[in-house]
């Protein structure tokens, strides 16, 4: 196949730090429309920065129409929205859901988002509900391919500090032996690397990564 253009979401967190570096090396990749809400401090020939307002349908869209895949690694933390769920919402679910249905509207050939392990509709806890909603609505869109990402917790160095996230990156690891399967922490580019490659290979419908399937493909 071509040389293909991308939209990337998300790009200045861990998962989307690891996914621009990894298509700037990569020639498969000809153009990235890196999606933020502030300026990005970058002069790479590949990338092309788009300030926009993600609150804004049509926006999101312009920077999806010419493209072959899409990738979101948004997402926000409780404290980022001072323990506001309905901002929370706005973020994790309205955006990524204007996401999928810009990839529709323009029959995007791979849509790959970042969920979590343990993601579940109707469940008691907010996020994995929240999660398990926005992959429900995402589904049920039938996009031409859709691939969703249930990480458990990300090994790798984060801008913003998160203390509490840094005890369980050291100490998480030295028991996941005990831990089923899908709950094993990974390194956040290993996520990266098995999106990169699975959109790579053009599969069509939809599939879901845990722990084995994203570790197989990275």
């Amino acid at each position: 196949m071509k040389s293909v253009e991308i939209t990337l979401f998300g790009g200045t967190g861990l998962i989307g730090t690891f996914l621009k570096e990894e298509m700037v090396k990569d020639s498969f990749f000809k153009k990235i429309n890196f999606v933020t809400r502030k300026i990005l401090k970058s002069n790479h020939r590949k990338i092309t920065n788009h300030i926009i307002d993600f609150s804004n349908y049509e926006e999101i869209s312009n920077t999806i129409k010419n493209s072959d895949f899409v990738f979101s690694a948004i997402g926000t933390t409780q404290s980022k929205v001072n323990w506001n769920k309905d901002e929370y919402r706005k973020i994790d679910y309205d955006i990524n859901s204007n996401i999928a249905l810009a990839c529709k509207k323009f029959k995007v050939k791979n849509f790959s988002i970042v969920s979590t392990a343990g993601a579940k509709y109707k469940s008691d806890n907010f996020y994995l509900n929240l999660k398990g909603e926005i992959e429900k609505n995402i589904i049920s869109m039938k996009l031409l391919s859709t691939s969703i990402y249930r990480p458990s917790l990300l090994l790798g160095n984060r801008k913003d500090r998160r203390i509490g996230e840094k005890i369980a990156q050291f100490l998480m690891p030295k028991f996941s032996f005990l831990m089923p399967e899908i709950y094993k922490p990974i390194k956040a580019k290993n996520v990266a690397i098995s999106m990169i490659n699975v959109s790579k290979s053009m599969q069509k419908g939809l599939k879901i990564y845990h722990y084995k399937e994203i570790i197989e493909n990275s």
